[in-house]
Parts: C-alpha cells; sequence; structure tokens
C-alpha cells in the first residue's frame, strides 16, 4: 500500500495540485472576531484580503485540534498503513503539536504515523509536501519518504518583502526586534526582508522603497545555483509576482516558476503586498 501523504493548509499548495498528487489537507483556522473559518475551504484569499483591511477586528488564527488530525489519520489508514504528515514550522505554529497528539490517537489502530517539521511556510511546506507525494507515488517506503523530505527541507531557501511591518506587529510573532523595525518604518517608510533559518523568521535587512526591495529579491535569484524548482507567493498584487515569475524565465529557462496565492492563515501576519521567493537548489550555496 502506497504511503499517505497529509500537511495543513498553511502549505498553500493549489487545491487542484494536493487532488492530483493525493495530498490531504488539515485547515487551519481562521477567526475574525466570533466568525470561525476553515482556511481553503469556508473563506478564500480574495475575500479574506478584502476583511483584513476593512473589517474593524483583526483576525486571529488557530491550529487543527488534535481531534482534527485523528480523523483524518484514521480515515486515511483504512487505504495504508503508513502515513507522513508534514507541518508548518513548529516556531510559528501550534500545528505540528496537535498533529502529534493526533498521531498519539490514530496510531493506536496499528497504522504507523510519522510527523515531521518541515522548518518552513508557505510553499516551503508546499515544495516539501510535494516532494514527499512524488515519492509515495513512485513506491517509495515511509522511511524513503522521510529521507526524501529532510533532503529537500536541507535544499530549500527562502527570501520575502513585506510591503508593511503592520501586520506581523499586530500578530506577535517575530518579537522585539520587529517592534522596533515597526518605528524605523514608520519614520524612514522602509520595507523588511525576512528569511528562513532552522524554521525560523528572522528579518533579513531593509529596503529604502517596495522597487529596491524586488531588486534585492532578484538578486536573491541570480546568486542562486543549479535550481530545481522555484515558487513565487504573493498576497495581493498579482502583477508584481508574474514580474519575476518573467524574470526568473530569463534566469532558469527550464524552470516553470510556481505562481501562489499566500493563503489567509498566514496572509494575517504578512498583510497585503507581501511577496517572497522559495527556491529548492541541488547544492546548497546559503
Amino acid at each position: 500500500m502506497a504511503v499517505k501523504i497529509v500537511t495543513d493548509s498553511c502549505s498553500d499548495i493549489p487545491q487542484e495540485e494536493a487532488k492530483r498528487l493525493g495530498i490531504t489537507v488539515v485547515p487551519a483556522y481562521l477567526c475574525f472576531g466570533d466568525e470561525v473559518y476553515r482556511d481553503g475551504i469556508d473563506i478564500d484569499s480574495h475575500e479574506f484580503y478584502r476583511k483584513l483591511v476593512t473589517s474593524p477586528v483583526h483576525p486571529s488564527t488557530a491550529a487543527p485540534s488534535p481531534g482534527d488530525f485523528a480523523k483524518v489519520y484514521e480515515k486515511a489508514a483504512q487505504e495504508t498503513d503508513e502515513i507522513a504528515s508534514i507541518h508548518v514550522t513548529s516556531k510559528h505554529s501550534a500545528v505540528y503539536d496537535a498533529a502529534l497528539l493526533g498521531k498519539e490517537v490514530a496510531e493506536r489502530k496499528g497504522c504507523r504515523i510519522e510527523v515531521i517539521d518541515s522548518k518552513g511556510v508557505t510553499m516551503w511546506q508546499g515544495l516539501v509536501t510535494i516532494a514527499a507525494a512524488k515519492a509515495a507515488e513512485a513506491g517509495y517506503s515511509l522511511n524513503q519518504v522521510v529521507d526524501r523530505v529532510h533532503e529537500t527541507i536541507s535544499q530549500l531557501c527562502a527570501l520575502a518583502l513585506l510591503d508593511t511591518v503592520m501586520y506581523v506587529v499586530k500578530g506577535g510573532r517575530l518579537g522585539k526586534s520587529i517592534s522596533a523595525i515597526s518605528a524605523i518604518e514608520s519614520l524612514l517608510n522602509v520595507k523588511l526582508l525576512l528569511t528562513l533559518r532552522d524554521g525560523e523568521l528572522r528579518p533579513a535587512g531593509l529596503a529604502h522603497t517596495r522597487s529596491k526591495g524586488i531588486d534585492r529579491l532578484r538578486e536573491f535569484m541570480r546568486s542562486a545555483l543549479h535550481v530545481e524548482d522555484l515558487a513565487i507567493v504573493y498576497s495581493t498584487i498579482p502583477d508584481d509576482a508574474q514580474t519575476l515569475a518573467d524574470y526568473t524565465s530569463s534566469l532558469f529557462p527550464n524552470i516553470v516558476p510556481r505562481i501562489i496565492t499566500l493563503g489567509p492563515v498566514l496572509g494575517v501576519h504578512a498583510g497585503p503586498g507581501a511577496l517572497g521567493i522559495i527556491l529548492r537548489e541541488t547544492k546548497q550555496t546559503y
């Protein structure tokens, strides 16, 4: 029996691709006051970003419950005895811990479940999950799928540009350094760049304008070697994402970049105008 792949909605994998690859996506929750939505089911990105800028209530997020995961695992266990469950970084979310608790319930019924921290967010997590699904599709055992997951994590690097740090500050996920940057932003109108290191989002510099920030994203791509896969993630400005995709084609003519809308749960913290790149290299240079 083939290994079944599970992830959460923070992976931002398009629904059609998840279905085609047999990936089960467990939705996280988004709350506007008393209104609760399942990410990717009850609210789409367009409606979410509209509400984000118009609602008097700043939204909050919540992980799927251990029971949510247990139900998914129990259903998958009807078709397999091996599951790989890949999740958003545990440094910024409780999703991984909820999946571990769900595993304790479901694994008693004889199905082996490996819960894995992707060490990333959005399409970092997505590319890891897709690699696992392709390995499972090729007939790999659970141990081999897990090896592929860790190999893929080691090959990834990312850089993102925020148009404003206001939403990160409201979410309180990145600590005191972001509050200091917020004060600088209000004075100088600078833009924050973020990277991922060991599963943690960290400041990677400031750009004086959005256009200079996008130039930094281009430099990031130019410095990459042996690129095997690439995703461009945006919240509300698809034209900027398409411009980066066109630039990618001139650098890596054999790569078709994925252009992905940042989903609601992560969009709570990134806000409008966010733009990011995730690269998978067969040889790391960072």
